[in-house]
C-alpha cells in the first residue's frame, strides 16, 4: 500500500465520536477513554485487545468495568484496527492469507474476530 494511502487508512481507522455522553462516564473511566484515543492512535487494537491493554495489570491497571465502558464509549471501526494490524505484521515478516487471519484472531494473538481477522488480511494484501 502506498504511504499516501496508508496514512488515509489509519486516520479514518482511528476516527471515533463518544457513543456515550461524557456525563455517564465516572472520572476513572473518562481516564481510560484518554489512554485507549492514545493506543489507538499507536497501532490497530481489536475490542478485546484493547480491554486487555487497559485493564491488564501490565498495561494502565484500570478495572475490567471502566475499561469496558470507556471502549464502548467510543466508535471504532475494528475492521479498520483489524487492516492496520495486518500492515503492522506484514511490514514485519511474510504471512499466507490463513496464517496472518490466525494471527489477528487468536485468543494468544490480536484478538480480533474472524470476520475482523479476514477483513483485515483481505485489505492488507495477504490474501
Amino acid at each position: 500500500m502506498k504511504k499516501s494511502m496508508l496514512v488515509t487508512a489509519m486516520i479514518c481507522a482511528v476516527t471515533y465520536a463518544p457513543i456515550a455522553s461524557a456525563q455517564s462516564l465516572s472520572g476513572a473511566q473518562k481516564n481510560a477513554v484518554r489512554s485507549a484515543k492514545s493506543y489507538l492512535n499507536l497501532k490497530g487494537f481489536s475490542r478485546e485487545g484493547l480491554i486487555e491493554q487497559l485493564s491488564s495489570e501490565y498495561g494502565d491497571g484500570y478495572n475490567i468495568t471502566d475499561a469496558t465502558a470507556a471502549v464502548d464509549s467510543l466508535s471504532v471501526d475494528w475492521n479498520e484496527q483489524a487492516a492496520r494490524s495486518a500492515e503492522d505484521y506484514l511490514n514485519l515478516q511474510g504471512f499466507s492469507c490463513n496464517g496472518l487471519i490466525q494471527q489477528l484472531s487468536s485468543s494468544a494473538g490480536d484478538k480480533f474476530t474472524k470476520s475482523q481477522a479476514t477483513y483485515g488480511a483481505k485489505k492488507a494484501g495477504a490474501c
